[in-house]
C-alpha cells in the first residue's frame, strides 16, 4: 500500500501529491534584519544576497540540498542559502551564466532548519556548482538528523 502525501502549495495554491521542496527565500542573517536595515544594508534577489555591515560584508548564494529519507522512496529537497568567502562569491558571480562552470567552494549553511539539531555550531558545507546553470548542490560536512 502506497501512502499519498498531499499538500497545498504556498506559491500556486493548488493541491499536489508529491513531496514539496522546502524553500527558504532568504538566509537567516537577512531574515533577522529590521525592515529598515534590510533596505539600507541588504541586497536580495532569487540567487544572491549581500548584507553590508560597517565592519564586514556577508555574501550568500542560493543552493539545493537533497536529504535522504530513511524507509521512503522519495528524497526531501531543500532550497537553502550558504555563505561564501569574498573570493568564492566573486568567482560564482563571475561564472553565474557560464553553463560549463564546475567547481566547489567551502561554505556555511545559512538557514535554520526546523527539526534539525545543529547544536551550537554552524554547519560546514561543500558547494558543488553544476553544468547547465542549475543551482549548486550543497553537501554538509556532518549528518543532518531530524528530531521530531
Amino acid at each position: 500500500m502506497t501512502e499519498t502525501i498531499k499538500y497545498i502549495c504556498s506559491c500556486c495554491g493548488k493541491e499536489h501529491e508529491e513531496w514539496p521542496a522546502l524553500v527558504y527565500i532568504s538566509p537567516t542573517n537577512y531574515n533577522i534584519l529590521s525592515d529598515t536595515d534590510k533596505a539600507i544594508k541588504g541586497e536580495l534577489d532569487t540567487d544572491f544576497c549581500i548584507i553590508t555591515h560597517s565592519e564586514q560584508t556577508d555574501r550568500f548564494i542560493r543552493c539545493t540540498l537533497t536529504q535522504k529519507v530513511n524507509d521512503h522512496c522519495e528524497n526531501l529537497e531543500y532550497g537553502l542559502w550558504v555563505s561564501l568567502s569574498d573570493k568564492s562569491f566573486q568567482d560564482y558571480s563571475d561564472n553565474y551564466n557560464n553553463e560549463n562552470h564546475e567547481t566547489k567552494y567551502f561554505g556555511w549553511l545559512s538557514n535554520d532548519l526546523l527539526g534539525y539539531d545543529f547544536s551550537k555550531d554552524s554547519i560546514l558545507t561543500t558547494v558543488f556548482t553544476r553544468t547547465g546553470n542549475d543551482r549548486p548542490e550543497i553537501v554538509p560536512h556532518q549528518d543532518l538528523t531530524i528530531h521530531l
